[in-house]
């Protein structure tokens, strides 16, 4: 149970960057900045305002941009694959 409420936040905040970055109203290269503070927010308050709070929330920025980016990656390479229709027909 203690590993699940570890990474609640982490995906909380994957789940809401994704979100953001399929809006069109914020550019991508805002994204991580918007991650940073929303990860040291959302520490600052659960964790009280401390360095190792600002440490924590910038793991989780770090972690739900990195989420956000393989997530990307592996959309855009699927849609790019010229051989994917090739094998779904065989």
């Amino acid at each position: 149970m203690d590993i699940m409420m570890d990474f609640t936040p982490y995906i909380g905040l994957a789940v809401v960057l994704y979100a953001i970055r399929r809006t069109r109203r914020v550019s991508n290269r805002f994204i991580p900045i918007i991650a940073v503070l929303l990860g040291i927010g959302f520490s600052l308050w659960e964790n009280g305002l401390n360095p190792e709070a600002v440490l924590t929330g910038l793991k989780y920025a770090l972690l739900g941009i990195g989420t956000v980016a393989g997530i990307k990656y592996f959309l855009e390479k699927k849609e790019k694959d010229p051989g994917n229709e090739d094998r779904k027909q065989a």
